[in-house]
Protein backbone atom coordinates (compact mmCIF):
# COMPACT_ATOMS: atom_id res chain seq x y z
CA UNK A 1 0.00 0.00 0.00
CA UNK A 2 1.12 3.33 -1.06
CA UNK A 3 2.70 6.17 2.00
CA UNK A 4 0.03 8.64 0.50
CA UNK A 5 -2.85 6.15 1.10
CA UNK A 6 -1.80 5.34 4.40
CA UNK A 7 -1.62 9.18 5.20
CA UNK A 8 -4.60 9.36 3.78
CA UNK A 9 -6.13 6.90 6.28
CA UNK A 10 -4.17 8.20 9.20
CA UNK A 11 -5.37 11.64 8.82
CA UNK A 12 -9.11 10.54 8.74
CA UNK A 13 -8.60 7.79 11.57
CA UNK A 14 -7.37 11.35 13.94
CA UNK A 15 -10.16 13.35 12.36
CA UNK A 16 -12.58 10.98 13.96
CA UNK A 17 -10.93 10.33 16.98
CA UNK A 18 -10.62 14.03 17.26
CA UNK A 19 -14.19 14.34 16.75
CA UNK A 20 -14.81 11.91 19.70
CA UNK A 21 -13.05 13.64 22.08
CA UNK A 22 -14.52 17.08 20.98
CA UNK A 23 -17.98 15.32 21.88
CA UNK A 24 -16.85 13.40 25.36
CA UNK A 25 -13.74 14.14 27.15
CA UNK A 26 -12.80 17.94 26.03
CA UNK A 27 -14.57 20.37 28.67
CA UNK A 28 -13.01 23.45 27.54
CA UNK A 29 -15.32 25.90 26.50
CA UNK A 30 -12.96 27.38 23.99
CA UNK A 31 -13.69 23.93 22.14
CA UNK A 32 -18.07 24.01 22.08
CA UNK A 33 -18.81 24.51 18.25
CA UNK A 34 -15.33 23.21 17.19
CA UNK A 35 -15.19 21.06 14.30
CA UNK A 36 -11.70 19.63 13.14
CA UNK A 37 -12.27 19.28 9.61
CA UNK A 38 -8.69 17.78 8.01
CA UNK A 39 -5.36 15.95 9.57
CA UNK A 40 -2.35 15.82 7.55
CA UNK A 41 0.49 13.80 9.02
CA UNK A 42 3.92 13.49 7.83
CA UNK A 43 5.09 10.02 6.68
CA UNK A 44 6.85 9.41 9.61
CA UNK A 45 3.81 10.24 12.11
CA UNK A 46 6.50 12.65 14.08
CA UNK A 47 4.10 15.70 13.27
CA UNK A 48 0.07 16.29 12.23
CA UNK A 49 -0.95 19.39 10.87
CA UNK A 50 -4.86 19.78 12.52
CA UNK A 51 -7.35 21.56 10.57
CA UNK A 52 -10.48 23.28 12.82
CA UNK A 53 -13.26 25.66 12.43
CA UNK A 54 -15.04 26.92 15.16
CA UNK A 55 -18.89 28.07 15.39
CA UNK A 56 -17.55 31.79 17.48
CA UNK A 57 -13.62 32.43 17.88
CA UNK A 58 -11.26 29.82 16.05
CA UNK A 59 -8.24 31.39 17.61
CA UNK A 60 -9.63 30.77 21.23
CA UNK A 61 -10.60 27.42 19.83
CA UNK A 62 -6.88 26.68 18.90
CA UNK A 63 -5.23 27.68 21.83
CA UNK A 64 -8.06 25.50 23.38
CA UNK A 65 -6.79 22.29 21.54
CA UNK A 66 -3.07 23.50 22.08
CA UNK A 67 -3.51 23.30 25.85
CA UNK A 68 -4.67 19.70 25.59
CA UNK A 69 -2.36 18.83 23.48
CA UNK A 70 -1.00 16.02 25.83
CA UNK A 71 -4.44 14.79 27.28
CA UNK A 72 -5.28 14.11 23.57
CA UNK A 73 -2.14 12.92 22.75
CA UNK A 74 -2.11 10.13 25.81
CA UNK A 75 -5.85 9.30 24.35
CA UNK A 76 -5.09 8.54 20.94
CA UNK A 77 -2.01 6.13 22.17
CA UNK A 78 -4.31 4.21 24.49
CA UNK A 79 -7.91 3.96 21.75
CA UNK A 80 -5.58 3.49 18.57
CA UNK A 81 -3.10 1.20 17.99
CA UNK A 82 -0.63 2.99 16.64
CA UNK A 83 3.31 2.51 17.66
CA UNK A 84 3.72 6.35 17.37
CA UNK A 85 1.18 9.07 17.68
CA UNK A 86 2.49 12.10 16.08
CA UNK A 87 3.20 15.92 18.16
CA UNK A 88 -0.20 17.98 16.46
CA UNK A 89 -0.27 21.61 15.14
CA UNK A 90 -3.68 23.05 15.27
CA UNK A 91 -4.59 25.45 12.73
CA UNK A 92 -7.87 27.80 11.38
CA UNK A 93 -9.42 25.55 8.78
CA UNK A 94 -9.45 28.73 6.06
CA UNK A 95 -10.88 26.81 2.91
CA UNK A 96 -14.15 28.10 2.75
CA UNK A 97 -12.65 31.66 3.08
CA UNK A 98 -9.96 31.21 0.08
CA UNK A 99 -12.98 29.82 -1.97
CA UNK A 100 -15.10 32.29 -1.42
CA UNK A 101 -12.15 34.94 -2.58
CA UNK A 102 -11.37 32.75 -5.68
CA UNK A 103 -15.12 32.75 -6.41
CA UNK A 104 -15.42 36.31 -5.89
CA UNK A 105 -11.97 36.70 -8.47
CA UNK A 106 -13.36 34.52 -11.07
CA UNK A 107 -16.64 36.93 -11.04
CA UNK A 108 -15.05 39.96 -11.59
CA UNK A 109 -13.06 38.49 -14.04
CA UNK A 110 -15.80 37.27 -15.78
CA UNK A 111 -18.18 40.37 -15.55
CA UNK A 112 -14.75 42.33 -16.91
CA UNK A 113 -14.80 39.83 -20.04
CA UNK A 114 -18.65 40.60 -21.09
CA UNK A 115 -18.11 44.73 -20.37
CA UNK A 116 -15.22 44.55 -22.95
CA UNK A 117 -17.45 41.60 -25.49
CA UNK A 118 -20.44 43.91 -25.36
Amino acid sequence: MSHRHRGERLGELFRREFTRLLLGPLKDPRLEGVTVTDVRATRDLSFATVYVRADEDVEAAVEGLEHAAGFIRRELGRSLRLRKIPEFRFLPDETPEHASRIEALLREVRESDGRREG
